[in-house]
């Protein structure tokens, strides 16, 4: 075990607790709002919802694992002998990347073909992606995490072309009062994925032992809040701003 100290086992501790909360949170939002949408974008609300769900469950199973494998009693951490078991995170990515990129795609509301096509091209990379960097992730060398690392950004290099080339043009056709908040959610999924390989490559930076830990799980923690529940949230109001631009198309087209 990481001679982790107080300190560091309560941030990270509380950290695990408030995402847990604020994933089970924005599921229960956005799933008691999505009658709020047009039909045509409830699949959208509904997918984010499930993400965050998904996220809440694993961050409850992470913050079950991360209490079961330290002590802290009279102000001293000792290990309980039980490892950490961070697969929870790969797990939950492998199941919520792909759909973030799935839920950016329907609430644009392409052609069929397009939403079929990029779904299941966008999908695949991010799940390619995600099953490249778990071995690197577990690694106890540096030239493994290296390799793996490597490997694992060539379908995250083809999902930011595809966000910003392959999107790019689609988001020019949709409606004025959401086309920045649409570009506003490509930009954070970007950002917030972007995050993830700085932390990822954070032992390379000669990081190790508990502030190995503490930088990586906090990281991965922030980013995961940004991904997929402030991605979310900005679904929601780009399917609201959506729906009220075509109901307000057929009022006027009725008259």
């Amino acid at each position: 075990m990481d001679s982790i100290t107080p300190f560091q086992f309560s941030l990270i501790y509380n950290a695990f607790s408030f995402t847990f909360a604020t994933m089970a949170a924005t599921t229960a939002f956005l799933w008691l709002c999505r009658s709020q949408v047009a039909p045509a974008y409830r699949t959208a609300v509904t997918i984010s919802g499930l993400v965050t769900a998904i996220a809440a469950y694993h961050y409850l199973r992470i913050f079950e694992s991360w209490s079961e494998s330290y002590s802290l009693k009279d102000g001293i951490i000792s290990g309980t002998g039980f490892a950490f078991n961070d697969a929870y995170r790969y797990v939950d990515w492998l199941l919520t990347v792909p759909l973030l990129l799935i839920e950016l795609v329907l609430v644009m509301r392409l052609s069929p073909e397009q939403t079929s096509s990029k779904t299941v091209r966008l999908g695949s990379a991010a799940a390619l992606m995600i099953i490249l960097g778990y071995p690197g992730e577990i690694a106890t060398d540096i030239p493994t995490r290296a390799l793996w690392g490597t490997l694992s950004s060539i379908p995250f290099v083809y999902i930011v072309w595809e966000l910003f080339r392959g999107l790019g043009e689609s988001i020019e056709q949709q409606p004025a009062v959401a086309r920045d908040l649409v570009r506003k959610a490509r930009l954070l999924t970007f950002a917030s994925w972007g995050f993830y390989p700085i932390v990822y490559m954070a032992p390379f930076a000669g990081i190790t032992g508990a502030t190995a830990t503490t930088v990586i799980q906090l990281g991965y923690t922030i980013a995961d809040i940004v991904a997929k529940a402030g991605v979310g949230v900005l679904i929601y109001m780009i399917s609201v701003r959506k729906s009220q631009v075509e109901a307000h198309g057929v009022a006027v087209n009725a008259h």
